[in-house]
């Protein structure tokens, strides 16, 4: 189960995204891991206990107990909304491996078209298999992909230059820590890899995936009892750094092994482009096919789990609501089966929206997920903590919480000369003229959690 929320929570972001952010800068993005695992170390401690005592189906059970129906269904699609965008940027990254074969190999194939036929297969097999196939395929394929980064590395070691570590130290590639002292306090909260956001923002981050994300919690409640829960998520925070330190090591290596050159340069469209670039045209044809396969398979690990977790929070926490009734087994998995094939199809769609993005994949997939993390965490948090709100209290925290969210990220945007603005849609010419930078992603949750709760608890004076 603990590789099953690795798998999950990384897949081909992390194969195809986490060296591309090592290219193009360096390794500051292994201190968000550091934040993680005191995240998940709280969740273990203080959200588990209150899911198993109360032997809840899914993690929006919790808000339907404590509020009521309409809040359970307003955190039910706003998970909904959110893993379709989240795990739409994972299934595009797929693509783009795929995409690069399809070129090399002289077919023109559409990312669309790639999309399609992964989506399908997914689909399929998540339809027939349920939760059991979902958990142990994501085992197999996490061993794939992490297998392949291994192999890479190995190659990629004997093709480097003599003397590349100290090319790449001089670069200044291997910084691993960055407090944000030289920069002014405005600016740091810009930056998405200092030391403090890392530790405080990735804490906060990483409650709200893993305590109250249904795509994780669904794995967590399937554990045998609540000690074999908590082991499964304080490890799987653990195997997370060791994975991301190996990914980073390989955007490292294709660094030196390119001698640095833009992505430009090597007739990319993408930095997330060069490591299948490397796997197509350094490796030999049986290798650089598996590790391929582990990407492939990385993605529908992904996609496959999201399908589920979509399919049974659609069921318990909307249909048996809706419908003021339990199901019983034998319709329940007929609905959940039409509800997967349903979200498989939605799942396609959405994926095809981001393939004019230039971010590197793995910041778009959890910047996203950020959108609404924090409503999602603050409504917990004010259920657990704050005894007067009631579901008018929650709700109008949990909207408010989430509309903000909407405004800061796309309006709000740091000047070295004027500081805070607000300003919508700016042009890319103002963005370089003025240096205007926006909040960095790991703080997203952690103020949208907080408007939830200062909004939820105002509310509550009323009573």
């Amino acid at each position: 189960m603990c590789l099953s929320v690795v798998a999950t929570e990384t897949s081909t972001l992390t194969v195809v995204g986490v060296p591309a952010v090592a290219y193009g800068g360096a390794l500051t993005f292994l201190q968000i891991t550091l934040g993680y695992l005191v995240g998940r170390v709280i969740v273990s401690l203080y959200f588990l206990p209150r899911y198993y005592a109360g032997k809840l189906k899914t993690a929006y059970a919790f808000l339907g107990d404590r509020y009521g129906d309409t809040m359970q269904g307003a955190a039910s699609v706003t998970f909904l909304g959110t893993r379709l965008l989240a795990d739409g940027v994972r299934l595009f990254a797929t693509a783009i491996p795929l995409k690069v074969i399809a070129d090399t190999a002289g077919l023109e194939m559409t990312y669309v078209q790639i999309i399609l036929i992964i989506g399908v297969v997914t689909a399929v097999y998540t339809l027939v298999g349920g939760i059991k196939a979902v958990v142990w395929m994501d085992v197999v394929q996490m061993l794939l992909y992490v297998g392949g980064a291994l192999v890479a590395i190995f190659f990629l070691l004997g093709d480097v230059p003599p003397g590349w570590w100290q090319t790449v130290v001089e670069a200044g590639k291997t910084n691993l820590i960055d407090f944000g002292f030289d920069h002014s306090f405005g600016r740091w909260f810009t930056m998405p890899y200092t030391f403090g956001t890392a530790v405080i923002a990735g804490a906060i981050f990483s409650m709200a995936s893993h305590g109250t994300d249904q795509l994780i919690v669904q794995r967590l409640l399937a554990c045998r009892d609540e000690q074999d829960s908590r082991k499964a998520v304080i490890g799987s925070a653990i195997i997370v750094m060791v994975q991301f330190a190996l990914f980073l090591g390989v955007g490292l290596l294709l660094w030196a092994h390119y001698d640095g050159a833009a992505v430009e340069a090597l007739g990319l469209q993408r930095s997330d482009e060069v490591f299948p670039k490397y796997i197509i045209e350094g490796l030999p044809a049986g290798l650089s096919g598996l590790i391929l396969a582990g990407i492939v398979a990385a993605a529908m690990s992904s996609l496959s789990s999201s399908l589920n977790a979509l399919a049974s929070s659609s069921v318990n926490d909307l249909y048996e609501r809706i419908a003021d009734r339990s199901l019983d087994a034998e319709w329940g998995l007929l609905v959940s089966r039409g509800l997967t094939l349903f979200w498989g199809a939605v799942f396609i769609g959405f994926a095809s929206l981001f393939q004019d993005s230039n971010n590197p994949v793995v910041e778009l997939g959890l910047s996203i997920a950020s959108f609404t993390y924090g409503g999602l965490l603050g409504a917990f948090l004010l259920g657990l903590w704050h005894e007067r709100t009631r579901q008018l209290d929650a709700l109008v925290a949990f909207v408010v919480s989430i509309g903000a969210m909407v405004l800061i990220i796309f309006g709000v945007w740091h000047s070295p000369s004027d500081g805070w603005l607000f300003v919508l849609n700016p042009t890319d010419a103002t963005i370089q003229q003025a240096n205007l930078r926006t909040i960095g992603w790991p703080w997203y949750t952690a103020i949208g959690t907080a408007i939830n709760l200062v909004v939820g608890s105002l509310s509550a004076l009323r009573h």
